[in-house]
């Protein structure tokens, strides 16, 4: 059983909190998240043009690129995560250059060498997979494929074809952090999703208090935090890890909860 497996197997919704490597004491909040009780975590690749993120994610590249973070150090940061926490399901987020400028094989190599269960590579879609999909499935990591509001009935088996780990449902027609989609909306279109694929659904964009994860998580199979971890760590810069562990946990109580709250 994978890790993705093994977590979404939990009679519970996960978890799935997003920060960004290099920007403040990444290994300390990495650890804080789990500590406080995240199942899955993404660690976003910096990138210079981070079309899909609001301010909050466009700062943190900035600051983590400021600081001279390379790809190297990105795989060294995955690598020890793994060494320390060996059943946490850890995904590597962020754009194409980074990912296929040495070669697809040379990035799905390294991916499976550091211990990385799944990519979301938020600018190659499914028409261009051959960029980077049979790169990552033959190396055994999952290629996670986002799914949106203008994601229609024509194009969806294309979007599930190749999928692995989970769908990420992007609830806005937007960009990160900035707004929350109405949960009537969040509501129908999981439906819609989990309709056509056994692929567990976290629904994330717009997510920032333990109440909206909470109403998310009624329906969805996890639920994404990203913004608002990026808020604490440019708070608090290298000190933020006990911030970080107690949100985490208001976040991963309220989520926990919430199907046995529906029920």
């Amino acid at each position: 059983m994978t890790r993705f497996a093994a977590t979404f197997a939990k009679p519970r919704p996960a978890l799935v909190t997003f920060i960004t490597a290099g920007d403040g004491d990444t290994a300390a909040n990495l650890d804080a998240l789990v500590a406080g009780g995240a199942d899955v975590i993404e660690l976003g690749m910096p990138f210079t043009d981070p079309m899909a993120d609001g301010p909050a994610i466009q700062a943190a590249n900035l600051r983590s690129l400021a600081k001279g973070t390379t790809t190297a150090d990105i795989f060294a940061i995955a690598a020890a995560f793994r060494t320390r926490h060996p059943g946490t399901p850890l995904v590597l987020m962020g754009y194409a250059n980074p990912m296929t400028i040495r070669g697809a094989d040379w990035f799905a190599a390294e991916c499976a060498k550091a211990g990385v269960d799944g990519v979301i590579c938020v600018d190659i879609p499914s028409e261009e997979d051959a960029e980077l999909g049979p790169a990552l499935r033959a190396a055994g990591v999952d290629l996670i494929r986002l799914a949106t509001p203008t994601t229609d009935a024509a194009r969806l088996p294309d979007v599930l074809n190749g999928a692995g780990g989970f769908l990420y449902y992007v609830s806005v027609a937007g960009i990160t952090g900035l707004q929350q989609a109405a949960q009537a909306s969040i509501e129908d279109a999981v439906a819609r999703l989990k309709a056509a694929t056994d692929l567990p659904v976290a629904v994330g964009f717009g997510v920032r208090t333990p109440d909206q994860a909470r109403q998310i998580a009624k329906v969805a199979d996890g639920v994404v935090v990203g913004s608002a971890f990026i808020d604490i760590i440019a708070q608090h810069g290298d000190a933020a890890a006990p911030h970080v562990e107690a949100f985490t946990r208001t976040l991963a109580d309220a989520i926990h909860g919430a199907k046995e709250i529906a029920a």
